[in-house]
């Protein structure tokens, strides 16, 4: 078979997308489809979740993110709850926008904060950093992380905007000790400037939560509604993300329905024409249906710089999991890294194409230049022809190394695009989960992590008690450690982090760790 003839064998178009999947240099694609029986059981899979099966045995829940963007399908009582949830966005939105809920001290908003965690913060940072213009009503700031350092320069950011900032703090539980922490620094910052942060503030969380009822309590602006079926990793289209996207003027309705018809295109049980079914068959024949190869993904175009990020958090949390769905240990999962194209072609694509063969590429090709002035920055030749150069010249040198590589395309990188997009890769790795027999909307490692974390806080208010009950006396982490029945190594972090932190507590370096002698002055 000729380059040509290859090439259309493995190329998966949708027109009314505007989408296209090439697969031509992907070495191991299966042309007749996946595992025996593997495909039929995930087509089926999808369409019990969509139905409103229990996707998630764990915690008994339902699993409904393709609702959000076709609520006609969801099971009656929550077909009530999306519609009247993106009223309610299109409502307060509306409202900021024309001053009706404003600043206290007077005028409009004109800056948004939001306060999350995880998918909470990295959904609407991509949709923000993708979409958002320079006519766009407010600009946005997040917290997102529990980096102290990190909120106190955006709040520099903000500057005296603070006055006209509204912040959107979001939240399943209200429990999330990250974004807890970032409330309570906000809150803190608006004390300081004189300003009620209550009333510049809205909860995005689940009625009846500890965040509903302290918002309640509080006397906030509003509470928009989470739901419980949904993950963070797949909230971008709920409230989560669509109430920021509404406040910077972004164009809802055309990222839902690319989405929409992204997922209709992909209900088809042809394995060959369907774009998500295709691309987690890649997958699987590209690792060996083991994650032996690592993703790289490189969209060449800036605003989609993130996009490699989000795809971290949805493949990564999804699919990384120590058992499959009939408890035997598997340690299944697919890694993901990258950045941006032509960046990329000045970092580690050297690796990619003469180092260790342990991946395959995604490339993302975007058709059109976007806003341009057209310059010929050589004779004949336009900034977005070296891009697109560069792109094709990638790829060919890593074909002439045998470095495999799926490429897709998309027109542009517009609201429908990008809802397009995210739900093509949403659908692929509940596929992939399925072909692999692994429950992808849970994340027992995470909650593990959370648990080692509290541990260790435990462990940090027990030492702050040692020191201040022996203070004046130089205490080593195995002198700590005897007194508390405690793991040496976990004491000595503590005391390293207490004495960086502390001015009152300071350390004298030793010739090894153990030897550090710790000090708290006394009072």
């Amino acid at each position: 078979m000729s380059n040509w003839s290859h090439y259309q064998s493995r190329l998966v178009r949708l027109p009314d997308l505007g989408v296209s999947l090439d697969f031509s240099l992907l070495q191991e694609y299966p042309e007749a489809g996946g595992p025996e029986g593997a495909v039929a059981r995930a087509f089926a899979d999808m369409e019990a979740l969509e139905a409103g099966a229990v996707a998630n045995p764990d915690e008994g829940r339902r699993v409904g993110h393709y609702w959000l963007r076709a609520p006609q399908l969801a099971p009656e009582d929550i077909r009530e709850d999306i519609e009247q949830a993106l009223a309610a966005v299109r409502e307060f939105s509306q409202a900021v926008h024309e001053g009706s809920v404003a600043a206290p001290g007077g005028g409009k908003f004109t800056r948004v904060l939001l306060i999350g965690i995880g998918g909470s913060a990295l959904g609407p940072q991509l949709v923000a950093d993708a979409l958002t213009g320079p006519e766009a009503p407010l600009t946005i700031s997040f917290f997102d992380n529990t980096d102290p350092d990190g909120m106190a320069r955006t709040l520099a950011e903000i500057g005296d905007d603070l006055a006209t900032t509204l912040c959107l703090v979001v939240s399943k539980s209200g429990g999330t000790a990250e974004t807890r922490n970032g409330m309570l620094e906000a809150e803190a910052a608006f004390s300081r400037a004189g300003l009620s942060f209550a009333r510049h503030s809205v909860a995005v969380t689940c009625p009846g939560s500890k965040l509903d009822r302290h918002a309640e309590f509080e006397g906030w602006l509003q509470t928009l509604p989470m739901a419980d079926w949904i993950g963070g990793r797949t909230s971008v289209m709920s409230v989560v993300g669509l109430l920021p996207a509404a406040l910077l003027g972004l164009d809802i309705d055309a990222f839902l329905d690319g989405a929409a018809k992204m997922d209709s295109a992909t209900r088809s049980r042809d394995a060959q024409g369907n774009a998500a079914m295709r691309l987690a068959l890649a997958w699987h024949a590209a690792g060996s249906g083991k994650g032996l190869r690592d993703m790289v993904v490189l969209p060449y175009r800036d605003r989609l710089v993130l996009f490699s990020k989000y795809l971290q958090q949805l493949v990564m949390e999804s699919l990384g999991k120590e058992e499959d769905l009939k408890g035997r240990k598997v340690h299944q999962g697919i890694a993901v890294y990258g950045n941006k194209g032509s960046t990329d072609q000045h970092a580690y694509v050297q690796q990619l194409r003469d180092g260790i063969d342990n991946f395959f590429v995604t490339f993302i090709e975007v058709r059109r230049a976007g806003a341009t002035s057209g310059i010929e920055v050589e004779p004949g030749t336009t900034s977005a022809d070296y891009l697109q150069g560069f792109l094709r010249g990638t790829r060919s040198a890593l074909k002439a190394s045998g470095r495999q590589s799926i490429t897709l395309s998309v027109e542009d990188v517009d609201a429908r695009s990008l809802g397009a997009l995210i739900a093509l890769f949403e659908r692929a790795v509940s596929f992939y989960a399925s072909l692999v027999e692994i429950n992808a909307y849970h994340q027992p490692g995470v909650e593990a992590g959370k648990k080692a974390a509290g541990g260790f806080l435990r462990l940090l208010s027990l030492v702050r008690v040692e020191l201040a009950g022996r203070a004046g006396t130089p205490l080593t982490a195995d002198d700590v450690a005897d007194s508390l029945g405690a793991d040496p190594e976990d004491v000595f972090h503590a005391l390293t982090h207490i004495a960086a932190q502390d001015r009152n507590v300071s350390c004298e370096p030793g010739r090894v760790p153990s030897e550090d002698a710790f000090t708290r002055a006394p009072e």
